[in-house]
């Protein structure tokens, strides 16, 4: 019955490559069904399928669960705002195009080597996207460039990627890696990877247009920001804040004590109690929110109880029915109604100059506000508003918590790299990690629910469910198999199995996504060294940066997915540059591997 485990096995996981390559089935169920038709075989032919103890045992694998509290871990800085400046910082001016590419793929390199890559792309993306109009660079010759530069990132510590993480967990105790240890290839090939990408865009990636911007939001609101006391903003001037060049936003004036100052030059300085008063869109509002120094300058007749962090900007919409039509927002006491404050009003894309308190709302009105975790709730389906909607990361930044979630963050790893000394690598990053997620919780960087709701389970799901469908081609002898096939083609030369195996990991990341190719191709990778009777070492660091070279393709990894929409790209785009990126990857992964982990 082996050769029925062995066919069932592979016939599965190609139905699986098929369904997420060709029909974008979702990555997390599709293994999950596959495995779940694994352990029903299993239960027919137990001496050759997968046990239910075995197939179950990728949930309660250390690796996934340090990936999953690194999601809480990257949730504070997030929320704390706690790297923004390093960005804002290294981005400074461009002299070039070149010069431009540079300053954005190094900092999302350095931050993804320590923090997941998704939300480093996601962080930068709105920061570069303003860089960019104020300089005029196409930001489909940075959005790119930035993605790639993230996965490359990820590749020079231990907790760069989740798929590091737990392909680390499943070597052997004495084969682990420490902190930094896969710098030693990773490092290489993030510099030859950057050069490559700097000298190659201008031949290689045509500029497009972006598929949206954040101009094509219609609402238009006038928002009033004050400068708080003690920002760092204070004494700086307005070009030096990052207030001139904001990405579907101006500065109409400032308030200055009771002095108006219109038409405001880039020179003039801010000073404490300033209010500001821009222009723009609702995205650009939830910007100006992750602004240190800056919050809405709400009437204190109308201001909410409770810190502000627990608080959310929400859209609604008047309606016919809502009782206090043409009165006043004061004279309708709409906080105390609502128990939400009115920061900005829209109508008919007209700009109301009145003060928020003196407005007297109409049918048909938008309004801004802020309000609390359950007003949504609470009001969609109320009569007195048409339409009432959340807006999407609109939770105020915690600014005075940034400094404590960067010595967290440098905590954790200073304390994975020195228990490494004397626990393995995968024990001691998930005991650090699960130490300073907690210390997180503890002194607000992040609240419990922000916590829970941070943990991304589709990638859980899908490590889990791969690490179980690694173990049927285990115990089936499908691995076998397929190496039995790979050694008629190569040989028994190690460094011609060796080049099999990271193309291997590289063709299935870009067709079904590096963590489900990961946990598949090292089970390839361990049969391959056992038949070869060599150490597993090198083609682990293979599989690893196999799978780190998923730059072919948009959906192989989530952050080229990111910025596909906004770069304006085309699917051609990622094979010109990304086809050249991992080849050259290849090679430096092809010659530093057997050199530093030797057969």
């Amino acid at each position: 019955m082996e050769w029925l485990a062995v066919t069932v096995t592979l016939l599965v996981i190609a139905a699986s490559i098929v369904g997420i390559m060709f029909y974008r089935l979702p990555a997390d169920i599709t293994l999950l069904g596959a495995l779940t038709i694994l352990l029903i075989y299993g239960v027919f032919d137990r001496a050759n399928g997968l046990s239910i103890e075995d197939g179950l045992k990728g949930f309660a694998n250390p690796g996934v669960l340090t990936v999953a509290v690194l999601f809480v871990l990257a949730d504070g800085l997030y929320r704390t705002g706690a790297f923004e400046w390093l960005g804002l910082q290294l981005l400074g001016v461009p002299k070039s195009q070149l010069s431009a590419q540079m300053r954005a793929m190094v900092p999302a390199a350095v931050l993804s080597a320590f923090l997941n890559n998704t939300p480093v792309v996601a962080l930068m993306m709105p920061i570069i996207n303003d860089w960019s109009r104020k300089y005029r660079i196409s930001v489909s010759h940075l959005f790119l460039p930035l993605s790639y530069a993230a996965i490359l990132g990820g590749t020079c510590t231990l907790i760069g990627t989740s798929t590091t993480i737990v392909i680390n967990n499943q070597l052997r105790e004495e084969m682990q890696l420490s902190m930094f240890e896969l710098s030693i290839v990773g490092l290489p090939s993030l510099i030859v990877g950057l050069g490559f990408i700097a000298a190659a865009t201008r031949w290689l990636l045509p500029e497009r247009r972006p598929a949206f911007t954040a101009m094509d939001d219609p609402r238009e609101y006038t928002v009033e920001m004050i400068v708080q006391a003690g920002s760092p903003l204070v004494g700086k001037s307005i070009e030096a804040a990052g207030l001139r060049h904001l990405s579907g936003m101006y500065l109409m004036e400032i308030n200055r004590r009771g002095t108006v100052i219109p038409a405001v030059g880039s020179e003039t300085m801010l000073q404490a109690r300033d209010q500001l008063v821009f222009v723009g869109v609702v995205s650009s509002v939830v910007d100006l929110q992750r602004i240190p120094g800056l919050e809405p300058a709400i009437d204190p007749l109308f201001q909410l109880d409770g810190p502000r962090s627990l608080r959310r900007l929400v859209e609604a919409v008047v309606s016919t029915s809502y009782p206090f039509l043409r009165m006043t927002v004061r004279d309708s006491e709409f906080r105390s109604h609502y128990n939400a404050a009115i920061i900005a009003v829209s109508r008919d894309g007209v700009r109301l100059t009145e003060k928020i308190g003196d407005i007297r709302l109409e049918p048909g009105d938008t309004i801004l506000l802020e309000a609390t975790d359950g007003f949504a709730k609470q009001q969609r389906n109320s009569r007195h508003f048409f339409l009432v909607s959340e807006v999407q990361n609109s939770s105020p930044v915690r600014h005075e918590h940034a400094w404590t979630a960067r010595f967290l963050m440098f905590s954790f790893v200073l304390a994975a790299s020195v228990l490494t000394r004397w626990l393995p690598g995968s024990t001691a990053t998930l005991l650090s990690a699960l130490l300073v997620a907690l210390l997180m919780i503890l002194f607000r960087c992040t609240r419990a629910s922000e916590a829970r709701r941070s943990v991304d389970w589709n990638v859980i799901t899908v490590m889990a469910a791969g690490i179980g469908i690694g173990k049927a081609m285990d115990v089936s002898g499908a691995d076998d198999f397929i190496i039995q096939q790979l050694t008629h083609i190569v040989g028994q030369n190690p460094h011609a199995m060796l080049t099999a195996v990271f193309i291997i990991a590289s063709l299935l990341s870009n067709m079904i996504t590096a963590k489900a190719a990961a946990v598949i191709t090292l089970n390839i990778a361990q049969a391959a060294s056992e038949s070869l009777g060599v150490l597993f070492a090198p083609f682990a660091i293979a599989v690893i940066m196999g799978c780190a070279a998923c730059f072919a393709t948009p959906f192989g990894y989530q952050t080229n997915m990111m910025v596909y929409g906004p770069g304006g790209y085309r699917s051609s785009d990622y094979l010109r540059l990304g086809v050249p990126l991992t080849i050259l990857v290849g090679i430096v992964t092809l010659l530093i591997a057997p050199w530093v982990w030797p057969f």
